[in-house]
């Protein structure tokens, strides 16, 4: 029996809850790994255990785990004023500052903002907002969304349904809304042989075109994508991909929305993913790195021609009839207020851009291993593919779970990263300095290295790394 099972805590864990992206008659035979507090990018379990956090919890803590001015923040608000709410002309302080400030810095054509309380609920709220909006406009059928494979926004019935992962949908029933899901822009596995970057770009760029064209541009209403693709893998898109894509927007009127739920606030070095591959949404969504995720918020930015469409149908139907009790709530937007000031004070964007040089030439340095086929990704986010063929690309067998056991003896060995199939994703908060990525690397290696002789041991041909 696995000794960890014997703690009440764990037992008590294994009895109750349903846990979020896991494998439930796993869970009850392994337990929980259960963390107890946080001090700037490490975590601590119950047994004292340090582990390096190099997920930034789910992609989002940028200022650390243990950042007193949010505390601070918090506990000022929950003493003024615990709870408001938006509905029925009604408002507070800290919502109508964060409303301002979010206008304020991100790209100058959004001016409108709507507030939830996660990236699902936001990028639902998109959905509803982009349907609303064509029938102010008397356009009803136009209601389909373009999103990619690969590509994640959520797991509402709305937003799962424009995420592109087969588990997401899989005995779900979704996709339930019509979306159309186009080749995901990851040069290094769906590029075709003997095709350049700039070819695979064009290919994709007339995909979307021809289904816009089989499906009538009467009947699309938006095309959604992360810039830089995250939960699907780690992906940035190839040279030329966002501009492509946002010329078709403009030549067939359809919207553009950019979900910034991972790459917002810095994550890739810049403010924004958008701003950082050189293209305008009509509308984006943040989350995750808005509160560096000590309590739940998310926003929905867009221009004012969205708005004036939707404001002048409320007037028509008297009320705007969508919302959240917790729309905008005043410790959230107050705690959101106060870690915007500390991303800007200690120039987290910056540190971001200047840490990403150190983790990316560390990261390559691991393409001479055996099991690593590709290293990629933007400012402080990047993944790592394990193959069993650096020549030719090939995959791993799935029932290997290469990803899977890399990332089990990452944290064995105090590294805290995520496995994506096998691709090994590494997202630290952007307080990271320089010594504390050369010990994430070397924790990776060791995690690699580990792996590489479990493989070979069992006769998967792979040779240890040295």
């Amino acid at each position: 029996m696995n000794e960890q099972l014997s703690n009440p805590l764990i037992r008590a864990d294994i009895a109750t809850e349903l846990h979020p992206y896991t494998d439930a008659r796993l869970h009850e035979q392994t337990g929980p790994l259960v963390i107890e507090r946080g001090n700037g990018i490490f975590v601590y379990d119950t047994t004292g255990k340090e582990y390096i956090e190099a997920m930034a919890g789910l992609w989002s803590v940028c200022v650390g785990f243990n950042e007193p001015r949010l505390v601070q923040a918090a506990a000022a608000q929950m003493s003024k004023l615990p709870y408001y709410h938006l509905f029925s002309h009604k408002s507070h302080e800290p919502a109508i500052r964060l409303g301002e400030k979010l206008i304020a810095i991100t790209p100058e054509h959004l001016t409108r903002v709507f507030f939830t309380n996660s990236g699902s609920e936001a990028n639902d709220t998109v959905v509803k907002m982009v349907w609303y909006y064509n029938n102010a406009l008397g356009r009803p059928k136009k209601k389909k969304f373009l999103a990619r494979n690969k590509g994640y926004h959520g797991i509402t019935i709305a937003s799962g349904s424009l995420t592109g992962l087969p588990n997401n949908h899989r005995d779900f029933d979704l996709p339930a809304i019509p979306v159309r899901h186009l080749t995901c822009p990851h040069f290094y596995r769906f590029g075709a042989a003997g095709e350049s970057e700039a070819q695979f770009t064009a290919r994709l760029v007339a995909e979307a075109e021809s289904v816009i064209l089989e499906e009538g541009c009467d009947t699309i209403a938006a095309f959604i994508g992360e810039p830089l693709m995250g939960a699907g893998g780690v992906m940035p898109p190839p040279a030329g991909y966002w501009q492509g894509i946002e010329a078709l927007c403009r030549k067939y009127d359809i919207l553009l929305v950019s979900d910034e739920v991972i790459n917002g606030f810095g994550r890739l070095g810049s403010s924004f993913g958008a701003v950082h591959y050189g293209f305008k949404p009509d509308l984006m969504v943040v989350s995750k790195q808005l509160t560096s995720s000590y309590v739940p918020l998310a926003a929905v930015l867009f221009t004012e021609k969205v708005y004036a469409a939707i404001a002048d149908n409320s007037a028509k139907i008297g009320t705007f009839g969508h919302g959240f009790t917790t729309s905008g709530h005043p410790l959230a937007t107050a705690v959101a207020l106060e870690n915007l000031k500390i991303i800007e004070e200690r120039d987290l964007m910056g540190n971001a851009a200047r840490m990403a040089v150190v983790l990316h030439s560390e990261l390559r340095a691991l393409r001479n291993h055996p099991l690593v086929g590709e290293v990629r990704g933007e400012g402080l986010i990047a993944g790592i593919e394990l193959v069993a063929d650096q020549a030719t690309r090939k995959p791993f067998a799935a029932p290997l779970k290469v990803g899977q056991r890399a990332y089990a003896i990452a944290q064995e060995n105090g590294l805290i990263v995520r496995a994506i199939g096998d691709t090994i994703a590494v997202c630290p908060p952007l307080i990271i300095n320089e010594a504390q990525i050369h010990e994430l690397v070397a924790r990776l290696k060791k995690a690699l290295d580990a792996t590489a002789t479990l493989l070979a041991g069992e006769g998967q041909g792979q040779k240890r790394y040295a």
